[in-house]
């Protein structure tokens, strides 16, 4: 079994900041696209709280595929407008 890495004490810069945004928006994707959309719901949370914690100009070098999709499903399948996620096995 290979060892841990320990976590950087050292804040992240700007660049891994905008590669990890673009992580999660791809995490996202790929579970969006398996229709795991409970698993889609949570990674979305997380790569919209990265996103909107960059600057304007961090947030132009995320390419324009990934912000428009993120954008999107955050408005058409993910807003105020739309029903809750159900809770429990039963709701079907």
């Amino acid at each position: 079994m290979p060892a841990k890495k320990k976590p950087s004490t050292r804040p992240p810069n700007s660049a891994e900041r905008v590669k990890e945004a673009c992580a999660c928006i791809r995490r996202a994707r790929t579970l969006w696209d398996a229709h795991r959309n409970a698993a889609c719901r949570g990674e979305r949370a997380k790569a919209m709280a990265l996103y909107e914690a960059l600057s304007p100009a961090e947030r132009e070098k995320v390419p324009e595929q990934l912000r428009v999709w993120l954008r999107y499903r955050s408005e058409k399948y993910f807003g105020d407008h739309t029903t809750p996620p159900a809770r429990g096995n039963g709701a079907r």
